[in-house]
């Protein structure tokens, strides 16, 4: 009988210590001390960080810190807009862009009509980060179409269809001083080149100018240079200064007098860059357009009762890489563009709603529809993080990152993530904040999903990382 019962005895036991649930009590002591030691730290003395822990295998809340106080979340916000799209969305979801021609082509080889190109937001659309979207190819195949229909002028024009999201758009809540840089491009229904232009410069002795070499060649636009030549070892501090439809660019700031490194910066309307891209290429071959290069934005500003032409016929659709591909870069290299254009898909088949404020929205309500997380934990204005304006706890985005691994894509997300200090998680850095967001498994096999966030610290950048890094290391 003895027997018996210290058998039962040490099976409970056994049982208890395999339990989840122990290894989640067991776990929050060293998570808690690491923690209070870190809000210890004087960086944080007018600062605040938050921080939840999730059992990736029970779901069960391992650690609570703060966890309910809306926290700007700099690019970690991209881990929410991944999953809601790939949830909404299906990760074989795809954009197309379709290439038009309207009107006749008579006996010479005129057309009389126009060449359109219609976009649907696609922001992968002459990327260098895809085989298949580069713009060498695309504009190639766009010329091959042209050229099997007999075309060898065009008596109308190249337009870039950019209706969809009525032209060019920027966030209203983005700061004046990111706006003109490639990181802050805004979003069209024809992306081009991932709206960014790269330029280089020639640096004098320090305090003399820094000379511009390649001067863009799109006539709606120029570039006003007015860049410094800075020390040795200052870096890039060069900062574009325009808005969507802006006919100057301005150059400002420093660059250093040892500096080789192209500067990317956004355009000012990259749909009609695209049309300007196809029409050079078709020049190669003598296709002269003997009217107008322009947008759809464009036309109706100065004609609001114009209409594109009904008799238009498709000669060529060009298909964007699947939607995981696309978070795939969205992730690993923080491209706003992507996030911005997949907000406004996600508004879109919610509500109809493509202002990036209102399908903000959607997204709050969809996790409100799917986990119960209050809208009021979920206060965004953007889909990338660039808004310094968004508000979101880190137990919203531990919840919403427990409910990925549940999905059938979770593998293909879970390596969107870059892989940082040893675990695979989302960063996020603007004015003041700090933000980490991703999954750990422990030595002794459990597994977490975790989000920290901290603002207004005080200090450098590196050391509050360190800081984080240290926390999180509780976690391994």
């Amino acid at each position: 009988m003895r027997r018996i019962l210290s058998f039962l005895t040490f099976a409970t036991i056994l049982c208890l210590l395999s339990s989840p649930s122990l290894f989640a009590q067991n776990s929050k002591p060293k998570i808690q001390a690491a923690f209070q030691q870190f809000l210890k730290n004087p960086a944080l003395a007018n600062g605040l960080g938050s921080l939840t822990v999730i059992n990736a295998k029970t779901g069960e809340l391992v650690f609570e810190g703060n966890n309910k106080v809306g926290m700007p979340t700099a690019s970690t916000l991209k881990v929410i807009t991944s999953i809601t799209a790939l949830d909404l969305l299906g990760p074989d979801f795809s954009f197309a862009t379709k290439l038009y021609v309207s009107g006749d082509i008579d006996s010479l080889g005129t057309l009389n009509g126009d060449i359109i190109i219609e976009g649907t937001g696609d922001p992968t659309l002459g990327s260098d980060r895809y085989p298949q979207t580069k713009p060498e190819l695309i504009l190639a195949k766009w010329k091959e179409a042209i050229l099997s229909l007999g075309i060898k002028q065009i008596a109308g024009s190249i337009i870039a269809n950019d209706q969809l999201y009525k032209g060019y758009d920027v966030p209203g809540t983005w700061m004046w001083t990111d706006i003109g840089n490639y990181y802050g491009a805004g979003v069209s229904a024809l992306n081009w080149k991932e709206n960014k232009l790269g330029i280089k410069f020639n640096p004098g002795k320090p305090g003399q100018d820094a000379r511009l070499l390649d001067q863009a060649s799109n006539p709606s636009y120029r570039l006003i240079n007015e860049v410094k030549t800075g020390s040795v070892g200052s870096g890039d501090n060069v900062y574009a200064y325009s808005a969507p439809y802006s006919e100057v660019v301005y150059l400002r700031g420093t660059y250093g007098s040892d500096l080789k490194k192209t500067i990317e910066i956004s355009v000012p309307d990259p749909a009609l860059d695209l049309a300007y891209d196809l029409s050079r290429v078709l020049e190669q071959d003598s296709i002269l357009v003997l009217d107008t290069i322009i947008t759809y934005q464009r036309l109706i500003n100065s004609n609001p009762q114009y209409q594109i032409p009904g008799n238009k016929k498709l000669i060529h659709t060009v298909q964007s890489p699947k939607l995981m591909e696309i978070v795939h870069w969205f992730n690993q290299k923080s491209i706003n563009l992507y996030g911005e254009t997949m907000l406004k898909v996600i508004g879109g088949i919610s509500a109809n709603k493509t202002n990036t404020a209102e399908a903000a929205s959607m997204v709050s309500k969809y996790w409100q529809t799917k986990l119960k997380i209050p809208t009021s934990e979920i206060n965004t204005y953007d889909g990338s993080g660039l808004s310094p304006q968004n508000r979101v706890t880190t137990n919203a985005i531990a919840q919403i990152m427990q409910y990925a691994k549940g999905r059938n894509w979770y593998a293909n997300f879970l390596k969107s993530l870059p892989t940082i200090n040893g675990t695979s998680m989302k960063s996020g850095t603007i004015g003041g904040a700090l933000g980490y967001t991703g999954y750990q498994k422990s030595a002794d096999g459990q597994e977490y999903s975790f989000s920290l966030l901290v603002n207004n610290y005080q200090g450098s950048s590196t050391a509050m990382r360190q800081a984080m890094f240290k926390l999180l290391d509780a976690l391994k």
